[in-house]
């Protein structure tokens, strides 16, 4: 099997492989897998309101990813967008009111910036950990995810919160002229600009300039990396600050553009999710973007899984759950040479000559 047909087939056949697990597990419900699969697609993708709820989730989901892929072309495995992203919000929000700025789309930049440095920082933080602790990235990164919730809620629910939220505590809200509107007057707002924008962007750095190549050669292998005198070490970092950057525009956007303040919705899981959509497009910026706009739609559908069949509204995390699993057991499959596997089944098929 060609290799770019292999990259294609491979997350296809799991995300259906997926889906028909989903619908064998809902049947057990006495709940009919047409009917779930149908509303999947109406859900996500069959109307213009249901586009506007897909692209408008879609928007983190690909920042997010980018957070998990850019360390991967590094070489590691960094799972703590979660952490950046609220810290991300929570720095967007605190920076509207820390700091006069003008109410114009110059100030939302502004805001949105320092979610990006914050983020970065967070993430840049796991890198720091493996290269000069020797601490795993993945454990590091997690836990770190963990740690920034608790601050996050701290500040939230402390110095930072509104004292007119009472039964919801959030920050102040940010002022009309700082929030991020909707592109040509729909819901979907300017977030999915940026997401798109910075996946085609990195997509193109790793793939067109000396920085991006260093950084794959570093995660392809370090020790060659070094003979060859890269300096590993500031690229690795460098890659986790770019993908935790993401990350926190990522929460930035959501306050700016959805919430308008931040609170614990902004605790959503788009950090998790963007695990999976970052393995199924196989760290690829590019290929982020469909698959982002893939589980945009899924989670866009759980609400009307839970009106028109009763399911629980969290019944889609189940679904991509087995999507995960199932992906990271085709990577198995990924470097199986079949025309050896078929041309060995095919010789022990054969008869064997009788000695003359």
């Amino acid at each position: 099997m060609p290799a770019a047909l292999r990259e294609f087939t491979l997350p296809t056949a799991a995300i259906a492989a997926a889906l028909l697990l989903f619908g064998l597990l809902v049947s057990f419900a006495g709940v009919n897998p047409l009917d779930v699969w149908f509303i999947l697609f109406k859900g996500a993708f069959g109307d213009w309101f249901s586009w506007q709820n897909t692209l408008q989730r879609a928007a983190p989901l690909m920042l997010t990813a980018l957070c998990v892929a850019i360390p991967a072309r590094a070489g590691l495995v960094v799972i703590g967008g979660e952490g950046a992203l609220v810290l991300g919000g929570l720095a967007c929000a605190a920076a509207a009111h820390a700091v006069p700025l003008p109410f114009n789309m110059f100030g939302s930049l502004i805001a949105c910036i320092a979610g990006a440095i914050v983020g970065a920082a967070w993430i840049a933080l796991a890198g720091w950990l493996r290269q000069y602790r020797g601490i795993n990235e993945t454990i590091s990164s997690l836990l770190l995810a963990y740690i920034a919730i608790g601050i996050f809620k701290h500040l939230v629910e402390g110095m930072l919160r509104d004292p007119a939220s009472l039964n919801k505590p959030s920050t102040h809200s940010l002022d009309a002229g700082l929030l991020i509107g909707g592109i040509a007057g729909s819901d979907v707002h300017w977030g999915l600009v940026i997401g798109v924008v910075a996946c085609i962007a990195l997509g193109f750095w790793l793939r067109a300039t000396p920085s991006g190549f260093s950084v794959r050669v570093v995660g392809g292998n370090p020790r060659a990396a070094q003979l060859v005198g890269l300096p590993a070490s500031r690229l690795i970092i460098g890659a986790c600050a770019i993908g935790g950057a993401c990350a926190g525009v990522a929460g930035a956007v959501e306050v700016a553009a959805v919430h308008t303040n931040a609170n614990a919705s902004l605790i959503a899981g788009y950090g998790y999710a963007g695990i999976l959509v970052a393995f199924i497009a196989r760290h690829n910026p590019f290929a982020i973007i469909p698959v982002a706009i893939l589980f945009g739609g899924f989670g866009a559908a759980g609400s009307m899984l839970q009106r028109r069949l009763g399911l629980p509204d969290a019944s889609v995390l189940v679904l991509q759950g087995i999507a995960f699993v199932l992906i990271l057991a085709s990577e198995g499959l990924r470097m199986v040479d079949w025309k050896r596997v078929t041309a060995r089944r095919l010789r022990l098929r054969m008869p064997e000559k009788a000695p003359t």
